[in-house]
């Protein structure tokens, strides 16, 4: 049998960055054993829904690397695998579940349910329905919804005992049937709720295993009630662990960038977020931490899955942006990197180049720095001294420790008169190095005292690459030119 997998995100608003490591868990639960991955929207909730937040969703999705096997875009034999297009498929099933004595019509109004709860929390009590209506009998149930009398249909729970279910990851796990609602299943205007149609979706599509968050785990015997009132073979069951700030407590999008295309704007790349998620809860049997997706479905197991919070550390997914970055050919790089270079460059008008800079220019550029960036929109400033014809800095920048600034404009007049002694074809990394160090052993100068303002006059930054790398980009001509500029600051 194919194992069977699906992502079911709702699109009221961004996908969320512990929704992508759910979607990359089912993705991963099914390739792993060449299974199929479905990707359905559950759109049930009207109310909170979001323009274009599905699309959205859909093409960041896409952008990370996730190719579903159906879907609203892909189609499939199952479909539609949008909810709201389902309706009458729920109302087939809601009719049945009526029928079997798993649900009841509740005809309750707002107002009397909302006095019910206001004396139950004043009272300190658990906030749920009182089943006024669920000894009704059928033929007056129906009467009043013949006669166009408003109601909902709530799941017929068991009122005592214990509900057993099986987590995956947890083992068997034990409810009271005393703790648990009646809660709605289709509701006034005829919409299912989450509970119902998620349920009725996921027998339906062949659905044989569900990867979903931990916080799902107190409808988990609802769902499972619900599987057996209708006589089907509920699918697997992976509860995942919750994702935790540094601090603690859960992760929330009041305490910064958590949705996924946020981490795009910022710079990350797709197989980072997928490796930094998979690494939230899970963890490779080898000492390898870093895999891009392919690598992931290699070596993924679901017994590997832990149960306790994964903690987000912002620092973890740094260090693999960075070792994915590492890993980009320059050409590649250059092209991931010029949204952000055009960023910087609109945001700081006066640091931008007189002209679009050729590609061999900034292939070296992205060879030189690829090694130092951790995201990458940090391109632009790290940058921005190759782009610019004048620099400007405080000259106090120059001076190396406690040298005066006569000795230091000496020291640059030294390195302007071995550096232009370079023949243009000869001026690369190692010709530059090999000058200067012979000019120094000659003159008994110090490293320090000469590498350092030469470092600033050509990027008017503290830290950066080496001078000579540098130089090596910058040109003869232009490097000369900045030495020069440094020189009349002093």
């Amino acid at each position: 049998m194919i194992k069977r997998t699906r992502f079911s995100p709702s699109p009221t608003g961004y996908l969320h960055i512990g929704g992508l490591r759910t979607a990359l868990f089912a993705y991963l639960s099914a390739k792993s054993q060449n299974g199929r991955v479905i990707l359905r929207l559950e759109d049930t909730d009207q109310k909170r829904l979001v323009a274009d937040a599905a699309e959205k969703m859909i093409s960041i999705l896409d952008w990370c690397g996730l190719k579903f096997d159906e879907g609203p875009v892909q189609g499939g034999e199952y479909g539609p695998y949008v909810q709201s297009q389902r309706r009458e498929i729920y109302d087939r099933y809601s009719k049945e579940l009526l029928a079997k004595g798993g649900a009841y019509r509740c005809f309750c109004s707002p107002e009397r349910l909302d006095k019910l709860r206001s004396g139950q929390m004043t009272r300190r009590e658990p906030p749920r329905y009182d089943r006024a209506c669920r000894d009704l009998p059928e033929a007056e149930a129906a009467q009043r919804a013949a006669n166009g009398e408003r109601f909902v249909i709530r799941q017929k729970l068991p009122l005592t005992g214990e509900i057993r279910v099986r987590d995956e990851l947890r083992g068997e796990i034990i409810f009271s049937a005393a703790e648990l609602d009646d809660h709605v299943l289709i509701k006034s205007n005829g919409m299912p709720t989450y509970h119902f149609a998620v349920v009725v979706d996921d027998h339906l599509m062949g659905i044989s295993e569900v990867a979903r968050g931990e916080e799902w785990l107190p409808s988990f015997p609802r769902h499972i009630l619900l599987f057996q009132s209708f006589g089907w073979t509920p699918p697997k069951f992976l509860h995942l662990p919750l994702i935790l700030n540094k601090s603690g407590g859960k992760l929330s999008k009041r305490q910064g960038d958590v949705s996924v295309e946020d981490f795009k704007n910022n710079g990350y790349l797709p197989e980072a977020l997928l490796n930094f998620c998979a690494l939230l809860g899970w963890h490779p049997r080898t000492d390898n931490e870093i895999l891009d997706l392919a690598e992931l479905i290699k070596v993924f197991q679901v017994k590997d899955i832990g149960v306790s919070p994964a903690v987000f550390e912002d620092s973890k997914l740094d260090y693999l942006n960075g070792s994915f970055i590492r890993r980009k050919a320059a050409a590649e790089l250059v092209g991931l990197c010029l949204p952000f270079w055009q960023k910087f460059w609109d945001k700081h008008p006066e640091k931008a180049p007189a002209k679009a800079p050729d590609k061999i220019y900034l292939e070296k550029i992205i060879l030189l720095e690829k090694d130092r960036l951790k995201k990458l929109s940090e391109i632009g400033e790290r940058t921005d001294f190759f782009f610019q014809t004048e620099l400007s800095y405080d000259p106090k920048m120059l001076i190396w420790k406690n040298f005066l600034p006569a000795s230091i404009k000496a020291n640059l007049q030294k390195i302007f008169h071995w550096l232009s002694a370079v023949n243009e074809d000869d001026w690369n990394e190692k010709k530059l190095e090999e000058v200067v160090s012979e000019g120094l052993k000659t003159d008994k100068l110090g490293t320090g005292e000469c590498l350092w303002p030469l470092r600033v006059s050509l990027t008017a930054q503290q830290a950066s690459p080496g001078p000579y790398q540098i130089a090596a980009i910058l040109g003869k001509n232009l490097s000369l030119k900045r030495v020069a500029d440094a020189i009349k600051k002093l």
